[in-house]
């Protein structure tokens, strides 16, 4: 009886919670419509759209089948998976580096660029061509050209670079002796090294360009043959140096002299000119004379006497005393030229057209 009493009594009291908890909790089916409605639209909205950088291309897949490229900027997509999008760095120039790694960089971390170059000798450790052990750390750049080439074309590109770039310089290193690799050789390598890991990535149809190889420390093996290496390179510096100072002698010197020559040269071409041009003038004053004298013999060389008479008495003064009354000379004649009287003197050819 007391079981029965206390079972109908809680009955009502359980009914009436029940009731309270229906009106706070319950939801009815058009609730429940519009929450899948609302997280459908969500997950739709937060598939259909993606950003791409402006460094980046993104290759879109669909079904995972390649569909196209797109730039930078907001982009669409179809959404709960159907499409896939890849972005990729296509404007960045990426750097890989052989026989040491940088640990911080000094722009990221305002510390400065530290370098480890411990635990990567198998990296950077080969064979020359005059079988010696050198050591050379270098660097490659390339840039991605066409993201699609670059995602689908091989399984790991990066670890393809590394691969192809170790090969080449393996190569171009052992077809030289270590002193031409360490010396006059190194820019010869950079070169071919890029022409030919360019050639293999072709191939290969990755998409890449590569930028630039560059070799940074060349070391020779450790010990006695580094010193004599060292050694090599000081006079090889020295002998550069005298070189460049020789060459800055000569460009100093040099021009100089051949300017001074050139002065000589055509301050002897403009006397030559002058004394040709004078003598060509004497020639034609005399054949004009000549010319002269052959149509009127008589009368020219009566002129040629007269003129000649002319400068002899011409003293300045007006008068001219032929008789030397000091008796300076041999014959009692006057000095009418100021030197010794001779046979071919102004003074005899007076006496003479006296006489």
């Amino acid at each position: 009886m007391a079981f029965d009493f206390y079972q109908n009594n809680q009955q009502p009291q359980e009914s009436h919670q029940g009731g309270g908890a229906g009106r706070r909790f319950g939801f009815t089916p058009k609730l429940l419509i519009i929450l899948v409605l609302v997280i459908a639209i969500a997950v739709v909205l937060s598939t259909s759209f993606f950003v791409v950088d402006q460094t980046e291309q993104a290759v879109i897949l669909r079904f995972g089948k390649y569909n196209r490229t797109v730039g930078p900027g907001l982009q669409t997509k179809l959404p709960l998976g159907i499409d896939q999008s890849f972005n990729v760095e296509t404007q960045v120039v990426q750097t890989m580096s052989f026989g040491f790694r940088s640990t911080a960089a000094g722009s990221t971390t305002g510390k400065s660029t530290s370098y480890n170059y411990s635990g990567y000798a198998s990296e950077s450790t080969m064979l020359t061509g005059d079988l010696n052990i050198v050591d050379i750390q270098w660097i490659v750049q390339y840039k991605i050209e066409d993201p699609q080439k670059w995602l689908f074309c091989v399984n790991n590109p990066k670890q393809t670079i590394s691969d192809v770039s170790r090969s080449v310089i393996n190569q171009l290193v052992g077809d030289l002796p270590i002193l031409s690799v360490m010396t006059n050789e190194r820019t010869t390598i950079e070169v071919e090294a890029e022409k030919q890991m360019q050639e293999i990535l072709n191939s290969y149809e990755m998409g890449v360009k590569i930028v630039t190889v560059k070799l940074q420390d060349i070391v020779p093996p450790a010990g006695d043959v580094q010193d004599a290496f060292e050694d090599v390179n000081k006079a090889i510096q020295d002998m550069n140096k005298y070189i460049n100072q020789g060459k800055e002698n000569y460009n100093s010197v040099i021009p100089s002299a051949q300017g001074e020559a050139n002065k000589l040269i055509q301050e002897a071409q403009g006397y030559a000119s002058e004394r040709i041009n004078t003598a060509k003038g004497d020639v034609a004053r005399f054949e004009s004379v000549k010319a002269e004298y052959e149509k009127s013999k008589e009368v020219t060389a009566k002129r040629l006497y007269i003129e000649t008479m002319e400068e002899v008495f011409e003293n300045g003064t007006g008068s001219l005393t032929l008789v030397d009354s000091s008796l300076e000379n041999f014959l009692p004649v006057a000095n009418v030229t100021g030197g010794a009287t001779g046979s071919g003197s102004p003074a005899s050819s007076v006496m003479g057209g006296a006489r």
